[in-house]
């Protein structure tokens, strides 16, 4: 986890750059709207457009407003990027979809 030090408030993040969120502090109510919605501590994300009264946030194919009272309360890391080993990231391209979905008759052989 980062030092306190390398932290910023999501507010101030500045536009389409990537970043990672660290911290939520807030409730565990807000925890839980943030986890419905997609958003969790080491979510990858980026501010695509800053509102009057907020933002609104990618984080992968999904888009997020959130207000700025909320946008305080999140913490994030700069120059984020996907660790190895993270599950979204092929290590190698995929040949083709029938790969994916053959079914080995004889397993072990």
């Amino acid at each position: 986890m980062p030092q306190p030090a390398d932290l910023i408030r999501l507010s101030e993040l500045p536009h389409d750059t990537p970043a990672r969120l660290a911290e939520i502090r807030g409730g565990r109510h807000l925890t839980r709207r943030l986890m419905a919605l997609g958003l969790r501590q080491g979510s990858l994300l980026h501010i695509v457009q800053h509102r009057s009264q907020g933002l609104v946030l990618a984080s992968g194919e999904a888009r997020i407003a959130v207000g700025t009272g909320i946008a305080d309360k999140l913490w994030v890391a700069l120059g984020a990027t996907k660790p190895e080993g993270d599950p979204t990231t092929l290590s190698a391209p995929l040949d083709g979809a029938a790969d994916l979905n053959r079914i080995d008759p004889q397993p072990g052989q």
